[in-house]
């Protein structure tokens, strides 16, 4: 015991020293009144040295009882408004108003202000003896003047204490009733603290009290990093960052706030709930990280702050807003006049104003934009301090400038004076798309944008079309504006505009949010269902069909199939009913997400039939937008109100929350922006990929005090492209290759080589558009139609002529108008050209012929289902780190999206389609080894093999993974798997006949003829003559280099010479550094196949963690084949050494599990050079393969 107590006393003079040496006093603990829970000397002697005047006129009044009236009617005051709002704003004492504490003010300009700054006296207090009631103390408390505000339990690991035990303490050792622990009463914060981790709270409430981790993170996850010096804890950012002395009377003036919510308790009434918030620590860095920057480097800046879910990311923005409002550089100048907050979020409204006025204490600092764009024009012109408003008001505020002009009898110009403005959005990758978000800047750009266009069109000579030069300087940055852009999933375009050289300029991880238990993981448990089916041809004809559109008939004639409704909605209900309703304590909801409007429909009906029949107390909604007509009964039509029983729209949510309700069945709604914390299911039976798999599932992320868990049952989706769609963002996005803006211009000069519009046209059209507002009359409309329709003609007699060239035509429109729309927003284009052409294409589209969607097609009295079966197919967790995760690529031109669509028989598809999902269902369609086979089809590392291997190496793959079916089946044939276990010759059998029939089904459906866009077949090595204008352009060098990956080859070098060039279809941009190589060896089986040429890039760009790379063995060799280049995925591991990370030891990893990774130790890591990156395969020998 005594050398715990001397570990924690040891711990306890180590902070006392530190935060002592920063300005720090230290106050006996004998001073404390346990009673008042305060220190009474501080408080008065702060007071009356501080504020003589107001304590002379007290005197006065009181004499002798001057300091215990003093003393009474603050703890009067903090007892009924608590100790944070008397600590900012003072309190009342027989009418003179005294302050317990004075806060830095923005600027400098005041020395008084200053002076009273100085003289807050910071208090620590060690083992304070708290209780009237016992002798229990406190490690340490801090107190301001007196004012006790932070309490600390510290704790030892190395004497088996943790912290852990510091929580117990709190929760059973620390009554909450105490004076000194009563909620906001007095201490406002109370840390759990050790030697490697923090945890805070700000209400104790026994074991009821919630922590919340205080930790910094650690290379994207939970936890802290160690001191790369070496001198100090891992936790001694707390009392050297976080509580040193002007940090802690900064969060007490600008950070902490009470929350109230008004929440339903269980019977539905209202109840305010109050919540102290204590800033989390990425949060309070963020904050101050921003704010120094815009301090420093002025206006004019972009920042990206990537924050993921469960970031607390409308504080954060609270926080930012306040602080940019108020700041000033240090010329004591204010750097920004008002503070634009761009958000389509009510919460955000009402929380900003409850917690900036907290801040304040004054009304008018912060003003809601929630009527109309005259509302936002009002407070542009009057420099409202922080304006919150959505970004769709803003193309509108011109001509509300002119008419309010108007009202007041002046010449109005429709600009506004240019002010320094904080644009903070909300959700950047959603808020900043389009020409709406130039409106912004252009509004934004005032009379400075103005002047600027002015002056670049006499430079010009184009004194009449300043209207086109303003339109160029809106796209592009501005000298007035900061944009402050918030996302937890950005995009390549996202990191391009507002990141730093495609870096956010702060991060908060999925991966770190999911450890600190502030958002659930929500692929922890995971269930997905295959659809087994066959179709038939009931007509008696057999008419050909468009082969994709009739498909996609065929499949949409199996979702709305009410057999497979009726199937789907057994299992949803049931697995509701026995498992999901029972979680949250009997509270939990679930959302179903359909993959159309009348899907949702027919849903929602066989939803609550079934439920009718079974008797189960289960009620549900339904949510999509407008109105469905329903595809049987023409005459019939659904709406939302209808179907929810006049349930209105804007109800729903809050409806949904109540504990009638209980599941959500929506289309296209509520998938993102949707919080509700008792969601606990989802059911998926709609497509999800990229983003939209992300934001769709994290609507079940969000915590509650009885959630432990979630669950995703999903009938469509395959478990690896969900996990490859959160691998992006789980640990931090990545941006990946940039877009050439050499190749706009190439576009633009294949578009203006078409003939479709000349460039007269272009620019009658554009002197019409780009007139001055004053010269703008009813005649224009008609003269820019006159000058897009010859080209609309032409388009539409090119399409009667070529249909696959005019819509590829098309699609370089569209390519054309993404590239400069994206670049403009980066690189300063001086080309008006450029802006002419843009403008003109984005109208002429508007009115080109609409692309012919040809046949549609209906079968319901043409083929009927003859076989379905549902089947669970696997379960468990989906590890979004393992594999390889993507990075976000720029925007390239597009193809055509359009091409002549293949006839086949009707009979022939179904056969088709039969075939690649109901793989030959027999009468039996319950025989177990069909589900093997299956099963196996839809795994896609067979597929990849069985495309690139002949059926002898297929079958090794297929070994590995034929037992692991079997043992996911085992209840379904039970006699059938012991046999197969135990029994090596039946084995021996059945792998060869089901590596045979799966095999032999693939390679069928692989080599049926290549669907457009389909990617999966380049052509075998095409050696070209590689002219110097083509090369890296459509071809690469073929380097004379073959690289072993298993069976590996002699020493060989790469000499500078004349390669042989080969080109090839690939979804990547050529460019200088890339090479095609061949791969020996079958260590990267299934994936890179013995003797296939691969397609390498060179250096490894990012991190080489998880890639498969070439690396050249230098001065070491393997000892068992003295190998010198080989290919293998890339794996490490670093430690953080004299400021810089140094490898401790590096894997070089096959896939194939035959073979043994080479291990690389810290001693030997110079022995290897990581030379260039595997991209693809191009193609294997006498086979085409494809991408991977």
């Amino acid at each position: 015991m005594s050398n715990s107590r001397h570990s924690e006393s040891a711990f306890e003079t180590i902070i006392e020293t530190h935060l002592r040496q920063g300005g720090y006093i230290a106050i006996a603990k004998d001073g404390f009144d346990r009673e008042r829970a305060i220190f009474p000397q501080t408080v008065l002697a702060f007071i009356r040295e501080t504020q003589p005047s107001e304590w002379a006129r007290l005197e006065k009044l009181h004499g002798d009882q001057t300091g215990q009236q003093i003393l009474s009617d603050l703890c009067k005051w903090m007892d009924t408004n608590g100790s944070l709002a008397t600590l900012r704003h003072g309190f009342k004492c027989y009418g003179r108003t005294l302050y317990a504490a004075f806060f830095k003010a923005a600027h400098e300009l005041n020395p008084e202000l200053e002076a009273r700054y100085a003289a807050n006296q910071l208090g620590i207090t060690r083992q304070l003896r708290f209780s009237p009631q016992s002798e229990k103390s406190l490690d340490v408390t801090l107190s301001l003047n007196g004012i006790p505000i932070a309490t600390v339990e510290l704790k030892n690991p190395l004497t088996g204490q943790a912290v852990a035990d510091a929580i117990h303490q709190y929760r059973r050792d620390r009554n909450p009733r105490e004076p000194i622990f009563e909620f906001k009463r007095r201490t406002l914060v109370h840390f759990a603290v050790d030697t490697e981790c923090v945890r805070m709270t700000t209400r104790l409430a026994g074991d009821a009290t919630h922590f919340l981790p205080f930790d910094k993170g650690s290379e994207g996850g939970t936890g802290n990093p160690h001191d790369p010096a070496g001198r100090s804890y891992r936790t001694a950012y707390l009392w050297e960052e976080v509580l040193a002395r002007d940090s802690l009377l900064d969060i007490l003036a600008r950070f902490i706030h009470l929350q109230t919510e008004e929440k339903r308790d269980d019977q539905g009434r209202k109840v305010k709930a109050e919540t102290m918030i204590f800033p989390r620590y990425h949060q309070l860095h963020a904050v101050r990280l921003l704010v120094q920057k815009a301090r420093c480097e002025g206006v004019g800046n972009n920042y990206l702050i990537e924050h993921s879910a469960g970031s607390g990311k409308s504080n954060t923005i609270g926080w930012l807003a306040h602080r940019l409002a108020s700041l000033h550089n240090e010329s004591n100048e204010r750097v920004f006049d008002s503070v634009i907050v761009v958000t389509d979020r009510v919460v955000l409204d009402q929380q900003l104003q409850d917690t900036i006025y907290q801040f304040e204490h004054k009304l008018g600092v912060v003003q809601k934009i929630d009527a109309h764009s005259r509302q936002l024009a009002e407070a542009l012109g009057n420099a409202v301090p922080i304006i919150i408003t959505t970004l769709q008001k803003f193309p509108f505020v011109s001509r509300q400038l002119l008419k309010i002009a108007e009202e007041h009898g002046v010449e109005g110009t429709g600009v506004l004076p240019t002010r320094r403005c904080a644009v903070v959005i909300d959700e950047a990758h959603s808020s900043q798309g389009g020409e709406t978000a130039t409106d912004l800047k252009e509004v934004l750009g005032g009379e400075d944008l103005q002047e600027e266009a002015r002056n670049r069109a006499e430079e010009e000579g184009h004194e009449d079309q300043e209207e086109l030069f303003r339109s160029m300087a809106k796209r592009g940055r501005q000298a007035n504006l900061s944009f402050f852009a918030f996302t937890a999933t950005p995009k390549h375009k996202t990191l391009a505009v507002f990141g730093q050289n495609g870096e956010p300029v702060h991060r908060y991880t999925m991966r770190q949010a999911i450890g600190e238990e502030f958002i659930l993981d929500v692929l922890e448990n995971y269930t997905t269902y295959a659809t087994y089916f066959k179709l038939l041809k009931a007509c008696e004809d057999d008419p050909n069909v468009e082969r994709k559109k009739a498909a996609l008939a065929l499949a949409r004639f199996l979702r709305l199939h009410p057999h497979n409704i009726a199937q789907k909605t057994e299992v949803m209900v049931e697995h509701f009913q026995a498992v999901t309703r029972h979680k949250i304590r009997g509270r939990a909801k679930a959302m179903v997400v359909t993959g159309s409007r009348l899907e949702a429909v027919r849903y929602k009906q066989s939803f609550d039939r079934y439920i009718k029949e079974k008797g189960y107390a289960i009620k549900t909604l339904v949510a999509f937008s407008g109105e469905v007509r329903d595809d049987k009964l023409p005459e019939v039509t659904y709406t939302e109100e209808k179907m929810n029983s006049g349930i209105r729209q804007k109800e729903l949510p809050e409806k949904f929350a109540t504990k009638e309700y209980q599941v959500l069945l929506v289309a296209e709604k509520y998938q993102t922006g949707f919080d509700q914390p008792l969601l606990h299911t989802m059911y998926v039976d709609r497509r999800l990929a990229g983003i939209q798999a992300v934001q769709t599932l994290s609507r079940l992320n969000r915590i509650h005090p009885h959630k432990e868990d979630t669950f995703v049952l999903d009938f469509v989706n395959d478990r690896e492209e969900i996990r490859e769609a959160f691998s992006v963002y789980y640990e931090g996005t990545e941006m990946g290759e940039e877009v050439d803006p050499a190749r706009m211009y190439e576009v633009k000069e294949e578009l203006d080589a078409s003939g479709i519009y000349l460039g007269e046209e272009v620019e009658q059209f554009c002197a019409v558009y780009f007139k001055p507002k004053k010269r703008h009359n009813i005649q224009d409309h008609q003269a820019m139609n006159a000058a897009l329709d010859p080209a609309v003609t032409r388009f539409a007699d090119h399409r009667n002529d070529d249909e696959a060239e005019a819509e590829h035509w098309r699609a370089k429109v569209q390519a054309f108008r993404n590239l400069y729309g994206f670049l403009s927003q980066i690189i300063p284009y001086q080309d008006s050209d450029l802006e002419r052409l843009y403008v003109f294409l984005r109208h002429l589209a508007a009115k080109l012929p609409k692309r012919g969607t040809g046949p549609a097609y209906r079968f319901d009295d043409e083929v009927r289902l003859e076989y379905y079966r549902l089947q669970k197919i696997t379960e468990g967790s989906i590890s979004p780190t393992e594999g390889e995760s993507r990075v976000l690529d720029g925007p390239t031109e597009v193809g055509s999206g359009a091409a002549h669509e293949e006839s086949m028989p009707l009979s022939q598809l179904i056969d088709v389609v039969n075939e690649r999902f109901g793989t030959d269902f027999n009468q039996a369609d319950q025989l177990f080894f069909d589900q093997i086979v299956e099963a196996a089809m839809s795994d896609e590392r067979l597929r990849q093999a069985a495309a690139v291997n002949p059926e002898d190496k297929f079958e090794l793959v297929f070994r590995n993974t034929l037992q692991q079916l079997f043992v996911e089946r085992m209840d379904q044939n039970e006699e059938i798997f012991v046999r197969f276990m135990n029994d090596q010759s039946f084995q021996k059998v059945v792998n060869e006949w089901l590596s045979s029939q799966t095999y032999q089904k693939l390679r069928k459906v692989d080599e049926e003829p290549p669907t457009a866009g389909s990617g999966m077949y380049p052509p075998e090595l095409n050696v070209v003559a590689g002219d110097p204008e083509e090369r890296y352009v459509n071809c690469v060098p073929l380097v004379p280099l073959r690289i072993a990956a298993g069976t590996f080859s002699d020493k060989q070098y790469i000499e500078e010479q004349d390669f042989d060039w080969v080109a090839f279809n690939t979804s990547h941009r050529l460019r200088q550094g890339m090479f095609v190589a061949q791969v020996e060896g079958e260590s990267m089986l299934p994936t890179i196949p013995d003797g296939a040429y691969c397609l390498f890039r060179a250096p490894v760009e990012g991190t080489r963690q998880g890639k498969t790379v070439l690396v050249q063995l230098r001065d070491a060799i393997d000892p068992e084949t003295g190998a010198r280049f080989t290919v293998k995925r890339y794996e490490s591991e670093k430690v953080m050494e004299d400021d810089s990370w140094q490898h401790t030891k590096i894997t070089l990893k096959p896939i194939n599990p035959e073979f043994n990774p080479i291990i690389l130790t810290e001693s030997d890591e110079g022995d290897v050079a990581v030379i260039a990156e595997f991209l693809e395969v191009v193609t294997a020998p006498d086979e085409a393969d494809r991408e991977i």
